[in-house]
Order: C-alpha cells, then sequence, then structure tokens
C-alpha cells in the first residue's frame, strides 16, 4: 500500500509479566506449591504492541520503560526481537518498571501487581498523535485529550474497556464511543455498561453509539454488528486448551484490526480474531503468547478436522505467501545479555 503512516498507534502501561502455570490449585496461605511451568516478558500494553506487529502491521506505542533490568529487558523485545516503533516512549530515571505475577488457574487467572504511577502521562507521551490508520485504545473514565485529537485527524479508534472496580459502570463512559469506529467489551463489561442482561442485548444497545460493535464471549465466541455495511455474525469459539488467559482479549483486537485493514467481511474477521486469541491462549505470558502470521500459517496446514477446515476456508487466499519466521514465546527466564 502507498500508505506510510502507522498502521496502529498505541499508548499505555506496560508491565513485566512473570506468569505461573500447571498449578494443581490456587495457593492458600502458609503454603508452598511447586508448578510445571513458567513464563515471562513484556505484558500490559505490549500484548497488543506484539500481536499487532506479529501480524506485520506498522507499530507505533508509547509508553514508560523504568531505567531498572525489567524496563531494559522489555524495551530490547519491543524493539529489537518484534520490531515495534518506541520513538514515542521514554525511559523514566528512578521509575520501577510494574511488575506482574500472574497465577494461571485453570481458564482464568489471578494476578499480583507492584507498580506506581508513571511519571508520563498517555498525553504528554503521544503530544500531537501522529496520523496513523487505526487506534486501539482502553477507554477509561477520564478521557485523554489525545484521543479526540487522534480521530478528528482521521485515525479510526479501536476501543476495549476494563473491569471496573467500584462496580458502578458508569454510562458517562460510553460516551466516548462518539470518537470511536468500533467498540469491543466483553460480555460481563457489555451487559454492565449497557445495563442489560444478556449480550445479545447489549450488542444491540452498543450497535446505536458506535459504528462497529463487538462482544467477546470467551469460551463462547464473539458476536458483532458492522453497521457500515449492515453485517452481523456470531461466531463459536475453539474447542482449545488454555494454559494462560492473559492477553487473549488483546491479541483478539489486534487480529480484528488487522482483518479490518484488509477489507474482510465481519465474519471473516470474527473468526480470525477469535482463532488469534485461541492460538495465543496455548502458550505463556500475554505479548509473546501472540500467535502472529507464523502462528496461524502452521495451524492452517496442520488442520485435519474436515468442518473446521471449510469454516475457516477463507484463509487460503488470506494468509501471506511469507509468513515469516517462527515466533519467540516466553522464556522461562529473561536469556543472559550479551556484552
Amino acid at each position: 500500500m502507498d500508505d506510510d503512516r502507522p498502521d496502529v498507534l498505541l499508548t499505555g502501561l506496560l508491565f513485566y509479566d512473570l506468569v505461573l502455570t500447571g498449578l494443581g490449585k490456587p495457593p492458600t496461605p502458609g503454603e508452598e506449591i511447586w508448578t510445571t511451568g513458567m513464563g515471562c516478558g513484556p505484558g500490559g500494553i505490549a500484548n497488543l504492541a506484539v500481536a499487532a506487529s506479529r501480524f506485520g502491521l506498522r507499530t507505533s506505542l508509547a509508553t514508560v520503560f523504568g531505567d531498572d533490568l525489567y524496563g531494559e529487558c522489555c524495551r530490547d523485545i519491543l524493539c529489537d526481537q518484534e520490531d515495534v516503533d518506541l520513538s514515542l516512549s521514554r525511559t523514566a530515571d528512578g521509575w520501577p518498571t510494574p511488575v506482574t505475577v500472574a497465577l494461571a488457574h485453570g481458564t482464568d487467572r489471578a494476578l499480583v501487581t507492584h507498580g506506581q504511577e508513571p511519571p508520563y502521562s498517555q498525553d504528554v507521551l503521544v503530544g500531537d498523535p501522529p496520523a496513523a490508520r487505526t487506534a486501539l485504545v482502553h477507554l477509561e473514565a477520564q478521557p485523554r485529550d489525545w484521543l479526540a485529537k487522534a480521530a478528528a485527524g482521521g485515525t479510526q479508534i479501536y476501543a476495549d474497556v476494563g473491569w471496573d472496580p467500584s462496580q458502578e459502570w458508569s454510562t458517562a463512559l460510553l460516551d466516548q464511543l462518539a470518537l470511536c469506529h468500533a467498540f469491543l467489551p466483553n460480555e460481563t463489561e457489555a451487559m454492565a455498561y449497557t445495563r442489560t442482561d444478556s449480550a445479545v442485548a447489549a450488542l444491540g444497545t452498543l450497535s446505536e453509539l458506535v459504528p462497529v460493535a463487538v462482544v467477546t464471549r470467551g469460551g463462547d465466541g464473539a458476536m458483532a454488528v458492522d453497521q457500515t455495511t449492515g453485517e452481523y455474525a456470531d461466531v463459536p469459539a475453539l474447542d482449545v486448551e488454555v494454559l494462560d488467559a492473559t492477553g487473549a482479549g488483546d491479541v483478539f483486537g489486534a487480529a480484528f484490526v488487522t482483518a479490518s485493514l484488509g477489507g474482510w467481511p465481519l465474519a471473516e474477521r470474527l473468526r480470525f480474531a477469535v482463532l488469534a486469541a485461541g492460538l495465543s491462549v496455548r502458550h505463556h505470558g500475554g505479548a509473546l503468547a501472540a500467535p502472529g502470521w507464523y502462528g496461524v500459517d502452521r495451524w492452517w496446514h496442520s488442520l485435519t478436522d474436515p468442518d473446521l477446515k471449510r469454516t475457516y476456508g477463507f484463509l487460503a487466499d488470506r494468509l501471506p505467501e511469507n509468513p515469516g519466521p517462527p515466533v519467540a514465546h516466553a522464556p522461562v527466564t529473561p536469556p543472559a545479555r550479551q556484552h
């Protein structure tokens, strides 16, 4: 394409993630549990950045790195290994990179995090937003100034939202959807913010507020309405064994943007996003579990189920001729630095 803009603009808080899997049961105070699996690497906003970059999207990330071992490790992985543009990011002297320990059990996980408020806000990091084809954002109660600037500059905003610890689920947050092209909450969030009692009802309400409304449903797949094309789609999830669900929603979002930039029909966009998220939960960690084109290509060419082969037959025309080299998954410990 004759378009040198970033495909995706991202900003948000970065974490160093340490993920433990294979727990026989959740830990209780006073006991020690040995686990069979562990992975480490960048998390938080890095989940979206790596997932997008591995699908070949030019990805620009504005975040803050601590001037410590964790920040240095995350910066090296994102810049050198994953080819993410960090020109909008900053390293903060004396500020510790937030660290999260994730305990994966069953299809969910518990998180314990140490961190401090970053010394630079999103608005300071992004400034006047660079022209970008899309931005993947996490809506918060307090609107960010850069978001309105980006939307006014022609950037299509794809947004999600997180758990509200106050459980007030203020409907005022939905006012920000006026800036958005697409909104991709999970069903719990969608029902809470729309004051509805089903994913279908929540989707109906959201479709009146934003051109493309998507409701993700975990093991039940996802559903969406695209008012720009008049399409509706409801697709099931893949039947996969979940090792670690960290970052699966971010992988879904990055895959949906990838397919949307390709102009795919809505059902294909949803199936592709569900597939990418399903492939990601088979590996440790959030960012480095993202399958990218390599993982999708490998899955497609190893597929023997005739029903899935028909359902995902569109991939035969969508996969790039060169899906790239194998992706790097989360190591048990970070590699030693080369001096």
